[in-house]
């Protein structure tokens, strides 16, 4: 049984990101997604991380919803 959290926060720390809710919102507002882009297409991913939100989304793993909510965050327009 996994014990790790799959949560926005978690994720944030899984793609390397500083995860305090001031610290994601500033990232967001910085990193905002061109329409149409897929997250894991945006320009600011390192190579690991595009893979990491590569593998998230096509497994529909425990991280599909976490990754959900950073696009919808990343879509928002500031």
């Amino acid at each position: 049984m996994e014990m790790c959290s799959h949560d926005l926060q978690s994720l944030f720390l899984q793609l390397g990101l500083l995860c305090e809710p001031i610290e994601m919102q500033e990232f967001a507002s910085s990193h905002q997604l061109i329409s149409g882009t897929k997250l894991s297409d945006a320009p600011y991913w390192s190579f690991s991380q595009r893979e990491f939100l590569l593998e998230a989304l096509a497994r529909d793993s425990a991280w599909s919803n976490a990754t959900d909510h950073l696009a919808i965050m990343l879509n928002q327009k500031v």
